[in-house]
């Protein structure tokens, strides 16, 4: 099993939209990165687990807990002109993007703030602490291990 951590605005879909959804289950969609679309093509499995994080808010934060229950899987909205998700250089033939299928887990005892984050020692190959404009990437065992323990705080 691996651990990743998908990143969402709350205002477009938040944890309790995948908590409210019909079987607490979203197909995660329109994904338009090629390094966050190859995690999720080549190296993400069923029943991984995933850290919900809530960006471009008020308070960045890790709030919950998902897990990848269909793996890779053809984006149909690349191919919708009306939807925002559309790619006019892909085709069913050859399709660009793909998403997977997670499932709400479980929402964390309290927040763990992106500035947490950043300030834990203990936490240092997570591309949010480096990098942030990745909306998919791996987190490590150790790393998940420590957000877990942050949220217990």
């Amino acid at each position: 099993m691996a651990y990743w951590l998908f990143k969402t605005e709350p205002d477009a879909y938040s944890l309790d939209d995948l908590k409210n959804a019909p079987e607490q289950s979203t197909f995660w969609e329109g994904i338009r990165n090629y390094q966050a679309r190859n995690f999720m093509r080549d190296q993400m499995q069923v029943g991984d687990k995933v850290f919900i994080y809530h960006s471009s808010c008020k308070v960045p934060a890790v709030v919950g807990i998902a897990k990848v229950t269909e793996g890779a899987q053809t984006d149909p909205y690349q191919f919708d002109a009306s939807s925002d998700y559309y790619d006019p250089k892909s085709s069913p033939e050859n399709p660009r993007w793909i998403g997977v299928t997670v499932q709400y887990v479980e929402q964390l005892p309290s927040q763990v703030t992106l500035k947490a984050i950043k300030a834990e020692d203990a936490i240092t190959e997570l591309a949010l602490k480096k990098a942030g404009r990745l909306s998919i990437m791996p987190v490590t065992d150790t790393e998940w291990q420590q957000i877990i323990a942050m949220s217990k705080r």
